[in-house]
């Protein structure tokens, strides 16, 4: 941390903690007293009252504050619970900034405020980010590094559907969290497209010695959004299970509609194996209108989930 840093940092620890010995403040920044009393002479020089008092230590005069940043308890509530909704997902180095962030916009708040802020954030809980792997923070961390570098990437990727390995060198454009699971957004050599490859099934990545420029259109998202999920299926489903069907937030439902027998919905994907899975898992409540193929899958699964029970 450099000195200047230092100093802003310092006036925001005071304006959080109030009075703090200058042992303490030494401890914290990782200096020596001496450094200490030089940048509380240089923040006095300044224009920083700073007060001094004898045997209990340093703090700031009542009512000042840190222009112009100025936060209502409902907008330090959200910022606050965003930054400990994605703590959780990064790297140590990402959790020190976040820790970091969280105190300096706490020291920014009135005392009533940051009190009505933290009650708030103490009755909300966000749960839409899953921990990482120790796996995946190595590799978030590699492909940082790679788009800051701008370095092409090359590594193993496994596919569900259909079932393979294949080798990939990528640009490496963006990384996106949706759902709580990591996805890489980047030019695939193999493809001659823009593709998202999701980071669980990423292995043995690794930079290589080729770079590339990084494209002056990119809009991060954009390979999310663009939809070719060309096979539509018709399903209908049990009055038993409407309640659960109309709540249900499965990836690849597009429609639901009310129907005297049911619930009709209509899937959009790419391939029946994306949503068969899926399908099966509601067992006799449901029934496939269409296309026919799935229905002569749905025949073939249940004839083979019955000879593994007879």
């Amino acid at each position: 941390m450099n000195r200047t840093d230092r100093l802003l940092a310092l006036v925001l620890e005071l304006r959080v903690r109030g009075t703090c010995r200058a042992e303490d403040l030494a401890t914290f920044f990782g200096t020596s007293k001496r450094t200490i009393y030089r940048d509380i002479q240089a923040l006095s020089e300044m224009g920083v009252p700073v007060v001094a008092l004898m045997g209990e230590g340093y703090s700031l005069a009542e009512g000042y504050f840190l222009p112009p940043l100025s936060f209502t308890a409902d907008e330090a509530t959200l910022i606050l619970l965003g930054l400990s909704a994605v703590q959780s997902s990064f790297d140590r180095e990402y959790q020190a900034i976040i820790d970091d962030s969280r105190r300096k916009i706490r020291a920014v708040l009135s005392d009533d405020t940051r009190q009505r802020a933290d009650n708030l954030c103490n009755s909300l809980l966000l749960t839409n980010m899953q921990p990482i792997s120790p796996a995946e923070l190595h590799l978030l961390r590699l492909l940082r590094r790679a788009i800051f570098t701008t370095q092409t990437v090359k590594f193993r990727y496994f596919t569900r559907y259909p079932d393979k390995v294949s080798l990939r060198e990528a640009d490496p454009y963006g990384l996106a969290c949706l759902n709580g699971t990591w996805y890489l957004t980047a030019y695939c050599h193999l493809r001659q497209d823009r593709r998202m490859f999701r980071l669980s099934r990423m292995q043995d990545a690794q930079l290589t010695a080729r770079h590339f420029e990084y494209p002056a259109d990119y809009v991060i998202g954009s390979e999310s959004r663009r939809d070719d999920r060309s096979l539509r299926i018709k399903l209908l489903f049990d009055e038993d299970v409407e309640p659960w069907i109309l709540e249900d937030h499965f990836f690849y439902i597009d429609q639901r509609e009310l129907h005297p027998d049911g619930v009709l919905v209509t899937l959009r994907a790419r391939q029946i194996d994306e949503v068969l899975q899926w399908i099966l898992g509601w067992g006799r409540h449901v029934r496939v209108l269409e296309p026919d193929e799935l229905r002569d899958r749905m025949r073939d699964e249940a004839r083979a989930m019955l000879d593994n029970h007879n």
